[in-house]
């Protein structure tokens, strides 16, 4: 046997009977309406019952005594204090529940907003009410609407469901299911949603958006359009005051006029300075000869209106195309001009003391093309912006071209000198002219048999090359050459190598993976936290 406590007992509260406050007749029509009061206006003197703080004022009421509940029609009014006020056609309340329930031209007004609709529910022990034929929230900022909607008076918040939209004079955001409180001027929502502001898009299908400051995090399938960039990420957030806008996780900027991509784990967007910064795995991909440029450095920075776009990477950059390798300390890409600049770090004053020529050879710019490696100071690549296709290469300071020879086991057919000028034709490198105490170590071979001549050994000022599927096949010298060709029995394996000689081949990518570090290879990316939804959000968007 339960026995419970008598405190228990007397917290149960008997529900208040329903007021009579005036009418202006009344009378009963027990064959329609049986054990009904029937309330009538008359002479101006309209209906009015009272429950619990709310007046109901009609110019009928049908009310039944014993059930504590009535119907009235005839320009209804609720009132409940000075803080709500509803009209419509119809209404019926219980007054045991407190439930009721009004249709036709229903219009709910509260201090902070206004509700119309055609059928509203109204909770008055939750202080809730709910419709689920379309309404229209106006307050004094925007106006909403949708198919299903909820208002929980006492957080003065509102629950839409169903084909909600938001109308702001600033932005229209459109959504499956929102939450949106008054007070905060914040909106969580959930499924498929977009934002158009003047100059922005936004689609996401979860995410959170302060509708008066315009910011927000966006999350699940998220993607900004802005600046005329495309901006996407496991987790993006935007500012509108501030023109700014950050991506976190497998993120991406696409700029579809310049036909460029950079890829990240973590980006930022500064619309006023035309720019934008991409770290963690950064990788760009620009379209040049009909073929994808990867480029990838710890850091990218994309700067300048559209079409006078610039592209620079930082620290340990390195380049990937199917006939194109390449790797420098930071790069210089002018999207306006088709020019791509590849440059090194200043040397310290140290490493000027101690450094061998080779060792500091070894810092320069390198490219390979095919199986030549070519490196210098600076190197200079330049595409035609109409056709995209590579169009010359320039080479200043400590030129270098180097190739392994094809049939000795340890020769390197090599070029050196201060300039290096380079044509493209059809995309391939064909014709390349070095300047400036320009010296040649070459293997000779003959036409008939590949048999060995010698090794050339040749200075001169000026000599121009002609390549074949990338490989050299021909090379003319200028201006009082200086040479010899040597038997390869006659000329030992130290003179075999000009001063500052170094193979790079093992820094060379072979796939678009090896652009990547082994540090870059052990960066894993940060958790990113689900959004905080409110309280009870998803238990009940099917309510």
């Amino acid at each position: 046997m339960v026995v419970f406590p008598a405190s228990s007992v007397l917290a149960q509260e008997t529900p208040k009977i329903i007021e009579i406050i005036q009418a202006g007749g009344s009378t009963q029509d027990q064959f329609n309406f049986p054990g009904a009061n029937i309330l009538v206006k008359k002479e101006g003197i309209r209906v009015h019952l009272f429950h619990e703080g709310a007046l109901i004022k009609s110019d009928i009421s049908y009310f039944y005594p014993k059930q504590n509940f009535f119907k009235a029609n005839g320009n209804v009014i609720m009132t409940q204090g000075d803080t709500l006020k509803m009209a419509c056609d119809q209404i019926e309340y219980n007054g045991n529940t407190k439930l009721a329930k009004a249709w036709g031209k229903v219009v709910l007004e509260r201090p902070d907003m206004v509700l119309k609709t055609d059928t509203l529910y109204l909770d008055r022990n939750k202080n809730e009410a709910f419709y689920n034929s379309f309404g229209t929230i106006v307050d004094e900022k925007r106006k909403l609407t949708s198919i299903r909607g909820i208002y929980f008076m006492d957080e003065k918040k509102y629950r839409f469901i169903s084909k909600v939209k938001i109308e702001d004079p600033q932005y229209e955001l459109r959504s499956q299911q929102l939450d949106y409180y008054t007070e905060r001027d914040k909106a969580f929502f959930y499924g498929k949603t977009t934002i158009v502001g003047e100059d922005y898009d936004i689609y996401c299908e979860k995410g959170a958006y302060d509708t008066q400051l315009q910011k927000g995090n966006f999350q699940k399938n998220a993607v900004i359009f802005y600046d005329n960039k495309e901006i996407r990420g496991d987790s993006l957030y935007f500012e509108k005051e501030k023109d700014y806008a950050a991506a976190t996780n497998h993120i991406s900027i696409i700029d579809t006029l310049n036909q460029s991509v950079i890829n990240g784990h973590y980006g930022e967007i500064f619309k006023a300075k035309d720019s934008a910064i991409i770290t963690r795995r950064a990788m760009a991909i620009n379209i040049i000869d009909q073929d994808s440029l990867y480029i990838h450095a710890d850091t990218l920075l994309a700067t300048g209106p559209q079409e006078k776009k610039i592209l620079r990477g930082y620290y340990d950059v390195r380049i990937f195309k199917k006939d194109l390798r390449g790797k420098s300390d930071s790069l210089h890409l002018d999207q306006s001009t088709g020019l791509i600049k590849m440059l090194k770090l200043p040397l310290s004053r140290k490493e000027n003391q101690i450094f061998t020529i080779s060792q500091k050879n070894a810092r320069n710019p390198v490219l390979w093309f095919g199986k030549s490696q070519m490196s210098g100071d600076k190197i200079f690549l330049t595409s035609d912006i109409n056709t995209k296709k590579l169009d010359s290469l320039k080479i200043i300071g400590n030129s270098w071209i180097i190739e392994k020879d094809s049939l000795s086991d340890s020769g390197f057919n090599q070029i050196k000198g201060g300039v290096l000028d380079g044509l493209f034709e059809e995309g391939a490198l064909r014709e390349i002219e070095v300047s400036k105490n320009t010296e040649v170590i070459y293997y000779m071979y003959s036409d008939e048999d590949n048999e060995l001549i010698g090794i050339d050994q040749t200075t001169c000022s000026r000599l121009k090359m002609l390549t074949e599927n990338n490989e050299i096949k021909d090379i003319t010298f200028y201006v009082s050459p200086d040479g010899n060709l040597f038997p390869e029995k006659d000329l030992p394996i130290n003179d075999r190598k000009l001063e500052g000689f170094i193979w790079r081949d093992q820094e060379r990518p072979k796939t678009i993976l090896e652009l990547f570090s082994e540090e870059d290879n052990q960066f894993q990316p940060i958790e990113i936290k689900e959004m905080s939804i409110p309280e009870g959000f998803l238990e009940k968007k099917d309510e």
